[in-house]
């Protein structure tokens, strides 16, 4: 990832596309939107092959973003999933948050 970031020149003062932590964050977002986009009106997608590479972009999108934020993503995931094997999730309902975290003996 960062070779390809290097070579087409995206590291340097006057890049066109500056790899900052809000511009990755955006076009993270807007990946991320298209995927959604395979969704849209059916439950599965139609073309396997660009839903692979629309994924792709946004792991792409987002391991640049936590290199340059100075994030160890796999740590941070772990830590998340050690959080979440702590939290339970209720069905969400009229007033009733999506999860809450468990209650302790």
């Amino acid at each position: 990832m960062h070779r390809f970031v290097k070579a087409k020149g995206w590291y340097e003062a006057n890049s066109p596309r500056p790899q900052t932590p809000r511009n990755l964050a955006i076009s993270l977002n807007l990946e991320a939107s298209e995927v959604l986009e395979h969704f849209q009106w059916r439950d599965v997608s139609q073309d396997q092959a660009a839903l692979a590479s629309e994924l792709a972009d946004v792991a792409l999108y987002l391991l640049q973003l936590a290199s340059i934020s100075g994030i160890d993503l796999e740590k941070a995931i772990m830590q998340k999933l050690e959080i979440n094997y702590q939290r339970t999730w209720e069905e969400p309902g009229e007033g009733a948050p999506a999860s809450r975290p468990a209650k302790e003996d």
